[in-house]
């Protein structure tokens, strides 16, 4: 079953059409088998991404503040080989970033074959908060939806994998969580009074979101939208997309692989015979 919504490329679906709410049916309990059970697969998938070195994987993950943009990248770093992923986190553009164009801090990050990288937010923040906030002129952001199709082309036909999720919750779930952080003390590092300020703009991001998916999911590269005010759901619903992303390509990998081994040890068996006393 597909508990993520995947955002068909030019669709009319919004995001205000999704319930943040649901899980799919699921008990905590089943969702918890469930998310053991593809994290295992993702894992294994993983290894085979590195051991192949055929393609990379880039995971985008965006969503509102308290959406769960940490939980959801320490949940896939449990899964995953440390030295073949990396995480990148997206803040304000430094002055030297401003100075390039938009898409110049996020290139460089694109992982390496064999690589994963998880985008802690995005490139399409320049089509999110700056356009909600109006730091560009719309000239400027109207623009940016072509030149970040051309960029996940250019990616994609590079042979990386991307998969783009946007972790949907309700306002008044969100507003719980803001209050949770000023309750609990080991909470309290991520108080902060722009979180607060942003709801004020909560229909003109998710205006924002639903240009998002209208313009730039793609059949190579679609969006998932992620009912998120249950984590233990959201968990699920993101490994699922990885895992449906790598699955495709696991036959050709294992068959590199033996292909692979069995160079090498036709090779190893020549050294061998080359030199008896080793």
């Amino acid at each position: 079953m597909e508990y993520a919504i995947r955002m068909k490329p030019g669709g009319s679906r919004r995001l205000e059409d999704i319930d943040p709410d649901s899980h799919g049916g699921l008990s905590r309990e089943e969702a918890a088998r469930l998310t053991e059970h593809l994290g295992e697969r993702v894992a294994d998938l993983a290894d085979l991404l590195f051991a192949a070195s055929k393609h990379s994987l880039l995971v985008v993950i965006q969503g509102r503040d308290t959406a769960g943009k940490d939980g959801i990248i320490r949940r896939l770093l449990g899964y995953v080989n440390a030295q073949s992923c990396r995480v990148v986190p997206f803040k304000t553009p430094t002055t030297p970033e401003l100075e390039h164009d938009f898409l110049w801090r996020v290139h460089v990050h694109a992982p390496a074959r064999g690589d994963i990288a998880l985008f802690n937010r995005s490139h399409y923040e320049d089509v999110l908060v700056v356009r909600v906030r109006k730091l560009v002129p719309k000239a400027v952001w109207e623009r940016r939806y072509d030149h970040i199709n051309a960029f996940e082309n250019l990616l994609l036909d590079s042979d990386t994998l991307i998969v783009k999720m946007m972790l949907h919750i309700s306002k008044d779930e969100q507003k719980e969580r803001l209050l949770d952080r000023e309750r609990e003390p080991e909470k309290a590092w991520k108080l902060n009074l722009g979180d607060w300020k942003e709801r004020e703009y909560w229909d003109s991001y998710t205006e924002a979101y639903n240009e998002v998916f209208r313009r730039c999911s793609t059949e190579r590269a679609p969006w998932y939208v992620i009912p998120s005010n249950h984590k233990w759901f959201r968990d699920l619903a993101a490994l699922e997309c990885i895992a449906a992303t790598l699955e495709p390509h696991r036959s050709a990998w294992m068959e590199y692989l033996s292909d692979l081994g069995a160079a090498r040890r036709s090779e190893i068996e020549a050294f061998r015979d080359a030199h008896r006393t080793v």
